[in-house]
């Protein structure tokens, strides 16, 4: 590792650290409108949400790195106190990115960027039509941290409103359909990311269970090299393992479900394995291991390992008893 002190840095290399190593960001594109009633827009990646009773955003107007120049959208904050924030979707990013430019301040970037402003309810400053999820936003405090270039400015504001594109509301009417709102975050350098069905997936949450832990998992599976410290965590995110007559009862299940008795009868290959691993289809690397003295403890890893994989994108509670069983199976027969 190399270590760096911001204090002994020039200001743009701390700046491409952080948009480097602090990513990716949300992207707000915020719309504010002057006293002179001049439409400003413009995007911020220093921007997440901080709570939801009342629900809190922030943003950050910071000061410009290279001469000190206070943006638009704070002047405009400071007057009114009022600004829409509008998330960007992927359709939008050539034209966000054009709102970026640094436009004199008589300049109307819904114009410029091509964007089509819509009235609020609540405040004056515009809407982004073309945005899926808007939020009418009060100023409640503008936190300075110095005068200096590239100094942030931390815009901390109410939503009041929330405006939300049907199209993206699920069925049940909870939260917001990612796959649908096709969200786009800021990284380094000219880079961005895409939230969409390639690159966004589900992570099995905790919830009111305690997790197991690394410390409660067995010897086996610490020493495995197959499988990494991510399926691990996978595994010990769970409180327990079953109990070892149902993890049985499980089996007979499972034998019955295949119609076997044995390897012979099985329909399994041996041979088949490098087939089974491509595939993920971690049953049969399991009823392989589970008729194989030799090799069992690999093709169990093996079989693990290919669960996860299948439970990598979409959880799948099905798959987690499956693996928490064949742990179970393995610990408890090779006592």
């Amino acid at each position: 590792m190399k270590s760096f002190e911001p204090k002994d840095l020039p200001i743009n290399l701390v700046q491409q650290f952080l948009l480097g190593g602090v990513a990716p960001r949300p992207i707000a594109l915020v719309s504010t409108i002057s006293t002179d009633g001049i439409n400003n827009l413009a995007p911020f990646s220093f921007y997440n949400a901080f709570g939801a009773n009342p629900p809190i955003v922030a943003f950050s107007p910071a000061r410009r790195g290279r001469d000190n120049v206070l943006k638009d959208t704070y002047g405009n904050l400071i007057e009114t106190n009022e600004c829409v924030i509008n998330a960007v979707s992927y359709s939008m990013v050539e034209q966000i990115n054009l709102a970026s430019c640094e436009y004199p301040k008589e300049t109307d970037e819904f114009v410029k960027s091509g964007f089509t402003a819509i009235n609020s309810d609540l405040v004056k400053a515009k809407r982004v039509k073309e945005s899926l999820f808007q939020m009418e936003c009060k100023l409640l405090q503008m936190l300075h941290t110095g005068d200096t270039n590239g100094a942030a400015n931390i815009a901390i504001c109410e939503v009041v409103k929330f405006h939300i594109n049907e199209e993206i509301i699920p069925s049940d009417g909870i939260g917001v359909d990612s796959f649908k709102l096709d969200l786009i975050g800021r990284s380094g350098g000219n880079l961005y990311t895409r939230a969409n069905d390639q690159s966004l997936f589900e992570v099995r949450k905790p919830g009111i269970m305690k997790g197991m832990g690394f410390d409660n998992l067995p010897s086996f599976l610490l020493n495995s090299e197959i499988l990494s410290a991510n399926n691990l965590a996978q595994i010990a995110v769970n409180d327990t393992f079953p109990d070892y007559q149902d993890t049985l009862n499980w089996l007979d299940l499972l034998k019955s479900d295949f119609q076997i008795t044995n390897l012979e009868n099985a329909n399994l290959e041996p041979s088949n394995e490098s087939l089974y691993v491509e595939n993920n289809d971690y049953m049969k690397l399991f009823l392989l291991g589970l008729n194989s003295n030799q090799r069992q403890q690999l093709l169990i890893e093996k079989s693990i390992k290919c669960a996860l994989n299948l439970n990598a994108k979409k959880v799948n509670n099905e798959i987690i008893v499956d693996v928490l069983n064949i742990i179970n199976w393995f610990i408890n027969s090779n006592k």
